[in-house]
């Protein structure tokens, strides 16, 4: 591949997306949007307008007027955008690890008599500390699966575990240490054919990688929109749940709002037969205002295009290390397989923290995981080739200097 951004640059059809975010002085190469998007510069007046004039003008009069339906038609609209998933069957609310958990623990009890929810060792710590606790609520078992640092959960992997006793498979669709993209409808059928349901977090996909959770036959997915959906920080999350299995999810916290005919305030929980039962609280409508812009700026580029991009932008991270920073005993912890890989590259090398510590210092934000991960994670509409140039350029000037 060519090491010249330039060309790559001048190619892209993506490139006038970046200067529609706002600017960050000081940054010489941002390079950690699979952790936290950059904003929109039309966020801002999006808020502003908002609490100008519907918040201010309309008082509590907006609930009337659409902010009510807020979770439901978002849900559909980033469904259909992003997820690859009918009307119906996405709401967003809550953090990723209250929907997870929701999921989790209504789909354990939906698979009554079953007493294993699989899950991955490697998975991101709040997917494995939550089942952890519904095991112990529900007096069930994890079993374990232990998968490639470097890579991640394989269908042969949940053929080996699953059986007539699992409830329950967790798993990350894009693992958030090596950024390996999962096979998401053949280990679904795997767990399908044991009797068994399977929940996704999507945190690290949505927004770069293509899907299709319908299509593929996905039964619960959760995941984040402040990382390639630039929802801004601790933005909510949205809960995915396939249409049939709505009514036999009874979630955990049951709240006004997921009830049939919440403004009755009426005695006992009837849950909503839709994917409002999913709801417990007021809608964070003020939160949700981000998304809509970035739903609108993903709309206009398209989910394929975004994706091409993510694959070159992360090819392009992999040929730099080879020919750059190799030779300082830099390897690659993520899948050179674009088949694999989703959107973000796992550098190992000694010392990943301190080198981290002096790319901030130099403006140059990737993140440190441990125990020797540098994770590079471009986003395709904000990022460009030469801000990747530019930013592993630091980092081989600081292994340079030893």
């Amino acid at each position: 591949m060519d090491l010249d951004p330039s060309g790559h640059d001048a190619a892209d059809p993506l490139a006038p997306f970046r200067d529609r975010f706002s600017p960050a002085p000081g940054v010489v190469a941002y390079l950690d949007g699979n952790s936290l998007g950059r904003p929109p510069a039309a966020t801002a007046e999006r808020i502003a307008a908002f609490v100008r004039d519907e918040w201010g003008a309309r008082l509590i009069r907006g609930w009337d007027e659409g902010w009510w339906e807020t979770p439901t038609t978002l849900g559909d609209r980033l469904g259909a955008l992003a997820l690859g998933a009918g009307p119906g069957q996405v709401v967003l609310a809550d953090s990723t690890t209250v929907l997870l958990y929701k999921l989790a623990r209504a789909a354990v009890a939906a698979r009554p008599g079953r007493t294993e929810i699989v899950v991955d060792t490697r998975d991101f710590p709040t997917d494995r500390y939550l089942l952890g606790g519904i095991a112990a609520e529900r007096g069930l078992t994890l079993r374990p699966i232990t998968t490639d640092p470097a890579a991640g959960v394989t269908p042969s992997q949940i053929a080996d575990v699953v059986g007539p006793s699992t409830a329950l498979v967790s798993l990350s669709h894009v693992a958030y240490w090596s950024g390996w993209r999962a096979d998401m409808e053949q280990i679904t059928g795997i767990a399908h054919d044991a009797g068994a349901l399977v929940l996704w977090d999507l945190s690290h996909s949505v927004g770069s990688v293509p899907l299709e959770l319908d299509g593929w036959g996905a039964d619960l997915a959760a995941g984040c929109s402040y990382k390639y959906l630039n929802g801004g920080p601790g933005a909510p999350a949205f809960a995915y749940a396939r249409r049939d299995l709505l009514p036999s999810l009874n979630q955990p916290v049951q709240g006004w709002t997921g009830r049939r005919d919440p403004f009755a305030m009426a005695p006992g929980y009837d849950p909503e037969p839709g994917v409002r039962r999913l709801l417990s609280g007021t809608p964070p409508v003020l939160g949700l205002l981000p998304l809509t812009v970035s739903l609108e700026m993903l709309a206009e580029a398209g989910v394929d295009a975004v994706r091409a991009k993510s694959e070159k932008l992360t090819e392009y991270v992999i040929a730099l290390v080879d020919a750059r920073l190799a030779p300082f005993g830099v390897t690659i912890g993520s899948p050179r397989d674009v088949a694999h890989r989703g959107g973000h590259v796992t550098l190992r090398v000694p010392g990943a923290r301190e080198l981290v510590t002096g790319m901030q210092e130099r403006g140059v934000i990737p993140d440190f995981r441990e125990p020797d991960g540098i994770r590079i994670g471009p986003a395709p509409l904000s990022t460009s080739f030469t801000e990747v140039r530019d930013g592993l350029a630091v980092l081989e000037e600081l292994l340079s200097a030893g």
